[in-house]
């Protein structure tokens, strides 16, 4: 499984575009967020952000679109790149080596750590998005985790088409391919890959693999979903 398999770095992220390479595995982007952030240039980021008041509490290299839409309350520390018309939410706590793109919504009470967000995702309400990477137009529903710490705190293995792949990262939460979205309360497992346009039932908790416009109601339960022309 490479990269294009699942997604496609947009324009809004092209700055970025030297260190997330399409032919790449998707895990291997992520120690990649961080080398991204390290070479960016920050030195206009204060200069551009847009106006915000106290209960914003920016701390480190931030870059904020002057479009993007700030709430009365959050934390900010970098380094961090949000781009063009993203909606920050009241209580958003972004923790640092985080890159998102364009559109998206950055939920109320949400939590994001090295995490990749490309044009157009929604994680609007309490969700957790740490060592994942979430695809065009992603979508997050109220209260979804993306665990990324196996109990045993071993390296994290993935389902792929082409087998179990040892990642040899200790810290992967999940990688949703463009269009793919989790349900009310669902809990994604370490290491876990949605395909494009895949979706995770409420309350479900899901591992592994989820192939391209398939929905899981429960383990067992895997609909072939109608095509979105």
């Amino acid at each position: 499984m490479i990269a294009s398999d699942l997604f496609e770095l947009p324009e809004s992220l092209s700055a970025f575009s030297d260190y997330f390479l399409a032919t790449h595995s998707p895990w291997a982007w992520l120690p990649k967020i961080k080398e991204a952030l390290a070479a960016h240039d920050f030195s206009q980021a204060e200069k551009d952000r847009p106006e915000h008041g106290h209960g914003v509490h920016i701390r480190g290299d931030v870059y904020l679109h002057p479009t993007v839409k700030l709430p009365p309350t959050c934390f900010i520390e970098g380094p961090c790149y949000i781009g063009p018309e993203t909606e920050i939410r009241p209580g958003a706590f972004i923790r640092g080596n985080v890159i998102i793109g364009k559109g998206c919504v950055v939920g109320n009470a949400c939590e994001y750590k090295n995490c990749l967000l490309m044009d157009n995702v929604q994680t609007p309400h309490y969700n957790y998005v740490g060592d994942s990477i979430l695809g065009n137009g992603a979508h997050l529903g109220a209260g979804v985790i993306c665990a990324n710490l196996r109990l045993d705190q071993k390296p994290v293995s993935v389902i792929t088409p082409d087998g179990l792949i040892d990642t040899e990262l200790r810290k992967l939460g999940a990688i949703l391919g463009d269009g793919a979205e989790a349900g009310c309360n669902a809990v994604l497992q370490p290491g876990t890959i949605l395909d494009k346009r895949a979706a995770v039932g409420p309350t479900l908790a899901f591992g592994g693999y989820l192939e391209p416009g398939t929905i899981a109601f429960s383990k067992p339960d895997i609909r072939r979903l109608p095509r979105r022309d």
